[in-house]
């Protein structure tokens, strides 16, 4: 990456040269190579370097102009500021987004070790052996139409004209598996799996394959299921799957916008079950993707979303904090308009319930393991979905695979029927979370 003093120094001389005395700019460069595989023969190889650098640029009136560029030498540099200072005489005249307070606080643990890039011809080999292997667990799976292995260095950095200067590197290798089968007389079934870690070396693709297989294989002997309300097993993936479906719960520039299920005085109300605790946590030492600061320049941190099922916090921007009276939480990202998200999700048991449950020794429970169509079944303003889902009915430990069902209710609604959240939580691509039992869901058979 380009020397980030070298950056901030061209940004400044160019500004001083323009008049502008007020910018800053956020910037990230993405080294990735990635691989798929068809049939023992590389099907897609990729790589690319992409960047992008969002400068932003206040007048003396104090409206703001953006622009975005992928050029950060003196040239590139000089033409974003004189853009964003020429758009800044069109901005908004209200709520306009300043520099986050938090931007110059130090940071002791920046990310800045990069892992060594393995040549393609190691990735191509490994997704091919991973490829083979699977077709070998079962005479059944005939493919895996879906699959991906890639790695990632990452760039980021952030400085503006109060001083504030940031800067990290990380590098991500990652594995996607999704195997099919085919048999005479039945219908296709499928199953799938990830895996994610710092470098290509310490990525768990044997894990990744005996995953995906067993997943497979058990949708071989599937059945219907009656229609009608059952005590539900999310699984890690699919309980966050829902509940990035519905996180405008927590977003709030949501609900400044009046796009939210809460609102802001929502804050200390009992919104789900006291066995479920929520945190947004990007720093948590499961998360390989892990970043130190937001779009803003703000440390990230630890925020708790629900605690024993009580609403604590609302992730913010800079200037969200500052209309709601709270502090930057270190979720911003920068544009044209600032928006806001969750990073990292840590979901986990906040107490401990009366009894304690089991899929070996529960009887005739379903096990959702993937979750369908979320752009079309979810409607996140209102709470209310109706999804497909990849699942099992569970009794007593036998799994028996369920044809096709569709798992339908509000989000309010089941975050306070949950009655029971596992100790052992699985690492998603999402975040950490174990399984959460609902009780009395609502699901529709074939």
């Amino acid at each position: 990456m380009r020397n980030i003093g070298e950056i901030a120094n061209n940004a400044q001389e160019n500004a001083t040269k323009l008049g502008i005395k007020k910018f800053d700019i956020y910037g990230s460069i993405i080294d990735e190579t990635s691989v798929q595989v068809d049939q023992g023969e590389p099907k897609q190889v990729k790589a690319s370097n992409r960047s992008g650098v969002t400068v932003r640029v206040w007048n003396e009136e104090n409206t703001m102009g953006v622009t975005s560029t992928s050029d950060v030498d003196a040239k590139g540099l000089e033409l974003a500021l004189k853009t964003a200072y020429e758009a800044s005489f069109f901005g908004l005249k209200e709520n306009v987004p300043d520099f986050s307070p938090e931007a110059t606080v130090p940071i002791h643990n920046t990310h800045q070790e990069k892992a060594p890039q393995a040549p393609v011809s190691e990735l191509i080999n490994s997704l091919i052996s991973a490829e083979k292997e699977l077709l070998a667990a079962h005479e059944a799976i005939k493919g895996v139409p879906y699959n991906g292995l890639a790695q990632r260095d990452i760039d980021r950095f952030y400085l503006n004209s109060n001083g504030a200067t940031r800067t990290e590197s990380h590098s991500l290798a990652s594995i996607y598996l999704y195997s099919k089968t085919e048999e005479e007389g039945r219908k296709p079934r499928s199953g799938s799996a990830f895996r994610i870690n710092r470098s290509l070396n310490n990525l768990d693709i044997n894990g990744c394959i005996k995953e995906t297989a067993e997943k497979t294989i058990s949708h071989l002997n599937y059945e219907k299921v009656k229609s009608g309300k059952y005590l539900v097993v999310f699984s890690a993936d699919a309980f966050l799957s829902l509940l990035g479906a519905f996180s405008n719960l927590f977003n709030a520039q949501n609900i400044l916008d009046n796009q939210s299920l809460s609102k802001a005085d929502d804050l200390g109300k009992q919104i789900a079950s006291p066995l479920l605790s929520v945190y947004d946590d990007v720093l948590h030492p499961a998360n390989f993707g892990a970043e130190s600061f937001d779009g803003e320049g703000t440390p990230t941190r630890q925020v708790a979303l629900i605690e024993n099922g009580i609403l604590k916090s609302f992730l913010h921007s800079a200037g969200t904090a500052k209309r709601m009276n709270a502090q930057p939480t270190g979720n911003a990202s920068i544009g044209a308009k600032v928006s806001v998200s969750p990073h990292f999700y840590h979901v986990f048991a906040a107490n401990s319930p009366e009894q304690a449950l089991s899929l070996d020794t529960a009887e005739n429970v379903i096990f959702i393991d993937d979750l369908q169509a979320l752009h079309a079944g979810v409607k996140s303003l209102q709470g209310s979905f109706s999804l497909p889902f990849d699942g099992w009915l569970v009794n007593k430990g036998v799994k028996t695979s369920i044809e096709s069902a569709t798992v339908a209710g509000d989000f309010l609604d089941l975050l306070k029927s949950i009655v029971y959240v596992d100790k052992e939580v699985e690492l998603t691509p999402g975040g950490v979370c174990p399984k959460i039992w609902v009780d009395q869901l609502s699901i529709t058979g074939e």
